[in-house]
């Protein structure tokens, strides 16, 4: 539906290919939920024509599909129900290029099926890589990243991808600073909040507190296979006091408890692709002390937005130099780097890359076998 890419970039008609699980908005926190909610609303307002492709339930100001008869929250990962949801998206978006109002390019976020098949559409096909390039997941995209113009989240996931992908493009996720709180005046406890996995570091987290003095406020679920870790390295130190443990937090509680805390702590250990939380807290005028693992150094600007340390120790001493830090700053960072008007903006640019992209190349296929779309 656009004419020039030269001349103005607004006016894209633009698939949005949603995971099957969780509708969108997601009713507590979703990740990839969170970021496809923000981007169509981005996108709608700077003029696109944008059909999400979610599951039932769903909610957005893009044309909402959905495409199979329920959400399956409790089968994340199932192959039947991702194929399903990819080829009846594939089916509609085939059937409008017949009927002559063809999209113009297909942002998925699906896990693997849509990218596999992606040479099997003639559209411009975007994929964002929502996870870490683990051994089995290096060769599914060592296979099929070229397909596609393939997204990252951050140059530190971007390093792990397999040569024969090609080149990615490097995006964060997005957020809506204004829907953040935000508050200059921090109260005596620091913030741990994540899943109770040990790459997560809650028990790495309570060392550094307890040796610096201060308070520290624990929040996050014990999901199913976590509970002995959680019993033995994390719960012990529970007391009321020194370490407060309050379960999961809701969207509300969360937010008021990055307003509200002197520093969240992020003593990963793993190489975590992003890190959406340490935004989040920045943009609540919340400082983040983190390890150098995964996109941390690339989120947190050392000595202006928090502290990129090596080790607890590092990390006990950092809560003694939160004074350094101006909470508006903080935000200011996030909101010239994260914020959602400026990560659509690089979308937009990618967007007409893989147009490009998908003109010169030949060897792309151009019929899909049509599907009817159950309602």
């Amino acid at each position: 539906m656009y004419q020039d890419s030269a001349r103005g970039r607004r006016g894209l008609r633009v698939a949005m290919l949603a995971p099957p699980w969780i509708p969108i908005p997601a009713p507590a926190y979703g990740g990839i939920e969170e970021v496809v909610r923000l981007l169509c609303e981005e996108l709608v307002e700077r003029g696109h024509d944008v059909t999400l492709f979610a599951p039932p339930g769903s909610e957005s100001p893009a044309e909402v599909q959905a495409l199979l008869a329920a959400a399956h929250p409790d089968a994340i990962g199932s192959a039947c129900h991702e194929a399903d949801h990819v080829a009846r998206a594939f089916a509609s978006i085939s059937e409008a290029a017949v009927t002559g109002d063809p999209y113009d390019v297909i942002h998925d976020h699906c896990g693997f099926m849509a990218l596999a098949m992606a040479d099997r559409i003639g559209t411009p096909f975007v994929h964002t890589v929502h996870g870490p390039f683990a051994d089995d997941v290096s060769g599914f995209y060592a296979a099929h990243g070229a397909k596609a113009t393939i997204v990252t989240l951050s140059r530190s996931q971007c390093s792990y991808a397999p040569e024969a992908m090609g080149r990615c493009e490097v995006i964060p996720n997005p957020m809506r600073v204004a829907e953040w709180p935000f508050s200059a005046e921090k109260e005596e406890w620091a913030l741990w909040i994540g899943r109770m996995s040990p790459v997560k570091g809650p028990h790495r987290a309570i060392a550094a507190a307890r040796e610096a003095g201060v308070p520290l406020v624990l929040a996050g679920p014990v999901q199913p296979g976590q509970e002995e870790f959680f019993a033995t390295e994390v719960e012990p130190h529970v007391d009321g006091e020194a370490v407060r443990y309050i379960g999961e937090a809701g969207a509300g509680r969360k937010r008021e408890l990055y307003r509200r805390a002197r520093a969240l702590l992020m003593p990963i250990g793993w190489e975590e692709p992003f890190g959406l939380v340490m935004a989040e807290a920045m943009a609540c005028g919340t400082p983040v002390i983190a390890f150098p693992a995964g996109a941390a150094p690339e989120v947190v600007v050392h000595g202006e937005s928090g502290f990129v340390v090596a080790d607890e120790r590092e990390m006990a001493a950092a809560l003694t130099w939160l004074d350094r830090i101006d909470p508006e700053r903080c935000r200011e960072i996030v909101a010239e780097r994260f914020d959602v008007a400026t990560v659509a903006e690089q979308y937009e640019r990618v967007y007409f890359k893989a147009i490009a992209r998908t003109a010169a190349d030949t060897r792309v296929r151009r019929f899909v076998p049509r599907l009817a779309i159950a309602r």
